[in-house]
């Protein structure tokens, strides 16, 4: 099942977007907002994006959010105990499978996979 949401990106859409993946994984959701987020606090807010969640060949669920500047990438930042910001790619580094960025003359996509629900339950968690 693909998932395709075409939305500015704001504070008021993270939630909304989370309603949107209710029947997704916890880690769907928050892998899908915090990219968002991201969107918000490096690219500016009402940044017209698409968010993409789609099922892979493999059995695990790919999350893309596409956006206009394809020129501020999302950085893994080592955040202290401190530090109030930083904190967003270094959650989604933990929680995907794998993440990376592609680049187009006037977009970005940033991307990431999650496990889906039959890796879970082969794993027996």
């Amino acid at each position: 099942m693909t998932l395709e949401l075409r939305l500015l990106a704001t504070p008021k859409a993270v939630p909304e977007l989370r309603h949107h993946l209710r029947h997704h994984t916890y880690d769907v959701r928050l892998c899908a907002t915090e990219l968002v987020t991201n969107v918000i606090d490096h690219v500016g807010e009402g940044t017209p994006v698409t968010v993409r969640v789609l099922g892979t060949d493999d059995g695990h669920t790919r999350i893309e959010v596409t956006d206009p500047d394809p020129r501020a990438l999302p950085l893994l930042l080592r955040a202290t105990a401190t530090d109030e910001h930083g904190r967003g790619m270094a959650l989604l580094d933990a929680l995907a499978r794998r993440w990376g960025v592609e680049q187009g003359a006037d977009r970005k996509t940033v991307w990431c996979e999650v496990e889906g629900l039959n890796s879970r339950a082969e794993r027996g968690c």
